[in-house]
């Protein structure tokens, strides 16, 4: 598990507003995913495959109707999102969102820490 910090979410009320204000505010290029309800950011160089130069992680804009969390999230890279949630659950925290595949690319899934942060996980589809 890389445990690393992969993605991050931003949930909107108002999805033109929120891109052309990141896009203003920090320059930030956005996509949106045709029948996803769901913006892309790229937050800095970045091809297919996402970023193109260390020290950044791209994210997303959605419909803070359709979030899991009403607040920004981070995503953690991990092997297994069941062990993971498992683990998550043993520790104090709980399941919001099991593992939910998107698209061919891998699976999310939420969860809240002890301390009812709410949290993404990222597993990558394998093969």
């Amino acid at each position: 598990m890389s445990g690393r910090v992969v993605h991050f979410e931003v949930p909107f009320d108002d999805g033109d507003r929120a891109r052309s204000f990141y896009a203003e505010a920090f320059g930030w290029q956005t996509m949106e995913m045709p029948g996803m309800g769901y913006t892309i950011v790229m937050s800095g160089p970045s091809d297919d495959n996402g970023p193109t130069e260390a020290g950044f992680i791209n994210g997303g804009l959605l419909s803070r109707t359709d979030a899991a969390h009403s607040g920004p999230v981070v995503v953690v890279d991990v092997d297994s999102i069941d062990d993971s949630l498992a683990r998550i659950g043993e520790l104090g925290g709980s399941t919001v969102v099991g593992r939910t595949p998107v698209g061919d690319m891998g699976f999310a899934a939420y969860f809240t820490d002890p301390e009812g942060n709410v949290m993404g996980l990222w597993e990558t589809a394998r093969g």
